[in-house]
């Protein structure tokens, strides 16, 4: 197959075209995202806490400063820094038993990050950490989440398995009051929702998914006390099992390996495959880490970003597959509206040849010829996350490994109570793990399982009821000392706990500076919310034509759901300038300082003339 862009004749590329749209139109399902479940009612044992108990305690009645809703890395780190800017109290809130986030699920085998760990694990030199490998292992990442709220002392006041139920601002006190669902009732001056969307897992909608009576569960609550072994593998319990995977994203090509070595049976059930590149892992070199001079985490992880970003950088300090491909993920992130034709068509031919190279690697590997066709990615590098594993495909080699393309039946059409049916065909299986992946975009506050209801009992939902309207993707007016971490009307990257540590800084800085200066609320005046919105729309480039091209997944709602994102497409270093240059300023957008300011505020917000 050709190699280099240079290498594809036109013939190839609309042929290469024509393959797509087949293999994209094979995969759409008329009912979009609807075709999964979520883990909750009938369903929920499935999202239950399988590795920390539920103590029982007492509800909360006190009152702190800050309350952060989630300990992830965005809640970690916003917690570290309001911390060291020394807000006297902060309190850190999950529905895990622990901190870390999808690393605090994620504990199945095989599981590692996919981005450079020196990049990847954040406060490396604040901690005085190194990682041992240059992709961190999932425990190796969970554990420094442990690390960094340790080194903060943010178990000092640190809420687990709980989950905030309502949130509503007290005018009276200019304080937010919540409530969970452990029975408590208390208040924060501030509040900072980080509550993630890689944590709740979906299922699948297969019709009599209910009626299996073997054993089953999803791969973010992996069950150990039926497979054995660890994260590191040793499955004794899978050797006489017939165990059946159901998804081949980015968590199947690390978890089939590891069941490839231990189950009796393996047979994965594959709508679309994934694009498998190579990993190229290796343990950290200690004469490398013991040359680097202060300050050089923050400095490759800014190089990564502009590398990613397009921004110009006079060396490259992370070679590896993202950084090969930085104008490919560009048209995801970014959209390329804005090229001219030329540059558009040398874009899809460099795509074209990548994905030429990906597919060729298949069949370098996996002996099978039908096996092997079933596993090429015949879609445009971006229209899923791209995926690394030097084990992945080797496991399909071993005679009691199968695969089973679903492709022509949109997925797995029923199961009874011993077997998964593919149309006609019949698969008698003993257990079945879901690799389906979590509702991705749906945090609590946007999905309304969290209420939040601002001033003048106006709720946040009702405010965005035509779309998010936000300051700096931040904050909302109406919603006093409200803060959001997320992808909301920002930029993103795919090394997203970069993109939270800005955010976590730039939430530090606000507050700190609202303490030095005695603001009594941060809320954002309508007009500079306006003027951001605005902002966005006008910067942001279209990727809607990639994306509805694309085969169906969740970056494009299953294919049936595509719209423009209204991200900030100059990119996320553009933005975190744009950030650090208005922390400069006075913050008079968004500091309510007196109360003849606040008296101004409440009359807009009324709809008077100030």
């Amino acid at each position: 197959m050709p190699t280099g862009p240079d290498r594809i004749s036109p013939a190839e590329l609309t042929d290469i075209r024509q393959r797509y749209a087949a293999e994209r139109a094979r995969r759409l399902r008329p009912d979009g995202a609807r075709q999964y479940r979520s883990a909750n009612g009938q369903f929920g044992y499935y999202a239950k806490d399988p590795y920390t108990e539920r103590a029982p305690r007492d509800p909360l009645t006190d009152r702190v400063e800050v309350l952060v809703i989630g300990a992830g890395f965005g809640g970690l780190l916003t917690a570290a820094f309001l911390t060291r800017a020394g807000v006297p109290s902060v309190r850190m809130m999950d529905e895990a038993g622990d901190v870390g986030g999808t690393w605090y699920w994620n504990r199945y085998p095989g599981v590692r990050c996919d981005i450079e760990s020196y990049v990847y694990m954040p406060l490396l030199e604040e901690t005085g950490y190194m990682p041992t490998e240059r992709y961190a292992t999932g425990e190796e990442i969970r554990r420094h989440a442990v690390r960094i709220a340790e080194h903060y002392g943010l178990y000092r006041d640190f809420v687990s398995h709980t989950r905030a139920t309502a949130m509503t601002w007290d005018e009276s006190l200019d304080e937010w009051e919540i409530t969970t669902d452990r029975g408590d009732r208390f208040r924060a001056r501030y509040v900072v929702t980080s509550s993630g969307t890689l944590t709740q897992p979906k299922l699948p909608g297969i019709p009599g998914i209910e009626s299996f009576a073997g054993h089953t569960f999803h791969t973010s609550r992996w069950d150990y006390g039926y497979t054995g072994g660890s994260p590191a593998g040793g499955l004794s319990g899978l050797a006489d099992k017939r165990v059946a995977v159901v998804g081949t994203g980015a968590t199947a090509l690390q978890i089939v390996p590891a069941l490839a070595e231990s189950a009796g049976e393996l047979v994965v059930f594959q709508r679309t495959p994934s694009s498998v590149d190579v990993r190229d892992n290796r343990p950290t070199d200690p004469e490398w880490a013991a040359s680097l001079r202060p300050g050089w985490q923050r400095e490759r992880m800014e190089n990564f970003l502009s590398v990613l970003s397009g921004e110009p950088v006079h060396e490259l300090l992370v070679t590896d597959a993202w950084t090969a491909t930085a104008d490919l993920q560009r048209n995801y992130l970014t959209g390329a509206a804005e090229l001219d034709d030329q540059r558009r068509l040398r874009n899809e031919l460099e795509d074209a040849a990548t994905m030429n190279r990906l597919r060729s690697r298949v069949d370098e590997i996996v002996a099978d010829p039908a096996t092997a066709e079933a596993l090429k990615p015949w879609y445009r590098y971006m229209c899923k996350r791209p995926g690394f594993s030097d084990h992945y495909l080797q496991a399909f080699n071993l005679p009691h490994v199968r695969l089973v393309d679903t492709a022509d039946t949109h997925g797995i059409t029923a199961m009874s109570a011993s077997e998964v049916c593919v149309g006609d065909d019949r698969y008698e299986v003993d257990c079945v793990i879901f690799a389906t992946g979590f509702e991705t975009g749906v945090s609590g506050v946007v999905s309304g399982t969290l209420p939040v209801v601002g001033r003048g009992g106006r709720s946040l939902l009702e405010t965005w009821a035509f779309g998010p309207r936000t300051l700096h993707g931040f904050f909302t007016h109406g919603f006093p000392n409200l803060f959001q971490l997320g992808a909301v009307q920002n930029a993103n990257s795919v090394n997203f706990v970069h993109i939270l540590q800005e955010q976590a800084e730039h939430i530090a800085a606000i507050v700190a500076r609202a303490d030095a200066e005695g603001a009594s609320r941060v809320e954002p005046t309508r007009e500079s919310e306006a003027a951001w919105v605005q902002t966005v729309r006008e910067s942001s480039r279209d990727s809607s034509a990639f994306q509805a091209a694309c085969t169906p997944g969740y970056y494009n709602a299953e294919g049936v759901g595509v719209a423009s994102g209204f991200s900030y497409s100059p990119g996320p270093v553009a933005f975190h300038r744009l950030l650090a240059d208005w922390r400069e300023g006075d913050m008079a957008e968004v500091l309510v300082r007196s109360e003849e300011d606040a008296r101004v505020r409440e009359a807009e917000h009324a709809g008077v003339a100030g």
